[in-house]
């Protein structure tokens, strides 16, 4: 007789089980729990593993965006030393006088001013990200380029796009720096710089390096150009999709007035006395200290050297002292180094204060961003634009200014502007938001 039939009588068929519950119940309770385990605990376990889940995914995602960021700040150091190395190539290609090279320049700098107004507004308006991959592209466009337009009027206003691009790269990147800071709570802007430092330090011996190599400049120009534009669009992938939002509105807009002023007239300092190292301090050596030119030119390697490498460390100070102790920190050492340089007027002397004076500079940017995002009221993207466009100034003015008191009186004396600078510096520190 069938199983079903034993257990279940003809008059108790309304409480008759299932085959398939009949099969259930006469399983070994052991069997029963194999069975019901997954079931009952897969839910606990998904449960439980979300949240890690997220977190590892949350900081993977700012990990790339700081290598991102990091690629892109070398990137803009990079366009820079080629650009720089390249300068006698396009004098010589145009057949410009000091007045039109001088002319060139200028149209840089008044791109970048410009620019720099509206960076802002413009960051606020298509994000960090994609400011980075257009103004990269004109970036390199321009470069490749330059040497190729036959005419003063393709030029000019080439130049012009030129310098608006690198305005708005530098803020795009800035701004992506201090959102990394704020969502990692680690101190990152340092070391940012200190990639601008290094690209900018190969980029000058690459172009270097072909130049010895007799490649032509128009072929070096649109080869590297191509290079840095694949660069920046690679990265530009990695970086943060988008900005949190302002929760308070702030402005995307704003005019240096009050604490931004203050920040952007000690940016300008800053950026002055950095502009007249990088002009002025191989020169010097040779004509005040009589050294040979081939340990002349370690003032400069010496100078910016020792600016990237603190720049490196550059956090960890950050890390441990208040902005305003750093600021001021810097300030002294920078001023007291290139007093003691200018008054020994020996070669190795200088050689050391020249590096003394990197290492008190290198951070006074770094420093002055971050500040300039925490005053109320203004957006982080306008506080550095606004705070970039007083300093950039700075940096435009500086080596004409030393070279109008090196005629008038001699270089030493000019360049104590460097030393007024770090005094500057040192005494407007206790104006940085905390």
């Amino acid at each position: 007789m069938p199983i079903q039939a034993q257990l279940c009588r003809s008059d108790q068929l309304v409480d008759c089980p299932s085959p398939h519950e009949l099969r259930r119940s006469l399983l070994p309770p052991q069997r029963r729990y194999r069975v019901a385990l997954p079931t009952a605990r897969w839910p606990r376990v998904r449960a439980v593993n979300s949240a890690p889940e997220l977190s590892v995914n949350a900081g993977a995602r700012l990990r790339a965006a700081r290598w991102a960021t990091r690629a892109q700040f070398s990137a803009l150091g990079f366009s820079a030393g080629i650009w720089g190395v390249h300068i006698p190539a396009v004098k010589a290609h145009y057949g410009l006088s000091e007045s039109g090279l001088s002319m060139v320049l200028l149209a840089i700098a008044v791109g970048a001013v410009l620019c720099l107004t509206w960076a802002g507004k413009i960051v606020a308006a298509l994000g960090a990200r994609l400011v980075v991959l257009l103004a990269g592209l004109v970036i390199c466009a321009a470069l490749a380029l330059v040497v190729n337009v036959n005419s003063m009027f393709a030029l000019i206003p080439l130049m012009l796009a030129f310098g608006g691009a690198n305005g708005l790269f530098d803020v795009s990147i800035n701004a992506e720096g201090t959102v990394l800071e704020a969502q990692s709570g680690k101190r990152v802007m340092s070391n940012f710089h200190g990639m601008y430092s290094v690209g900018g330090m190969v980029g000058a011996g690459v172009g270097a390096l072909l130049i010895a190599a007799d490649v032509p400049p128009a072929l070096q120009l649109a080869g590297l150009g191509a290079v840095l534009a694949m660069l920046v669009a690679a990265a530009s992938v990695f970086m943060l999709p988008v900005h949190p939002k302002d929760p308070e509105h702030r402005s995307t807009n704003s005019l240096p007035r009050g604490a931004l002023a203050v920040m952007g007239v000690l940016a300008a300092v800053g950026l002055l006395a950095e502009g007249a190292m990088y002009d002025w301090s191989v020169l010097y050596m040779q004509t005040e200290t009589a050294a040979p030119p081939a340990l002349a030119a370690l003032g400069y390697a010496s100078f910016s050297a020792a600016m990237a490498a603190t720049r490196f460390v550059g956090d960890t100070l950050r890390a441990h002292m208040s902005a305003q102790r750093l600021m001021a920190a810097s300030g002294a050492l920078a001023a007291a180094a290139m007093a003691t340089a200018l008054l020994v007027r020996d070669p190795i002397v200088a050689l050391v204060g020249f590096a003394l004076v990197g290492i008190g500079f290198a951070n006074v940017v770094p420093i002055l961003f971050i500040g300039a995002t925490k005053v109320p009221g203004v957006a982080p993207a306008a506080a550095i634009a606004t705070v970039s466009s007083v300093g950039y100034l700075g940096f435009v003015v500086g080596p004409p200014l030393v070279g109008g008191i090196a005629h008038s009186l001699s270089l030493s004396w000019a360049l104590g502007v460097v030393v007024i600078g770090g005094l500057l510096l040192a005494w407007g520190a206790r104006r940085i938001p905390a």
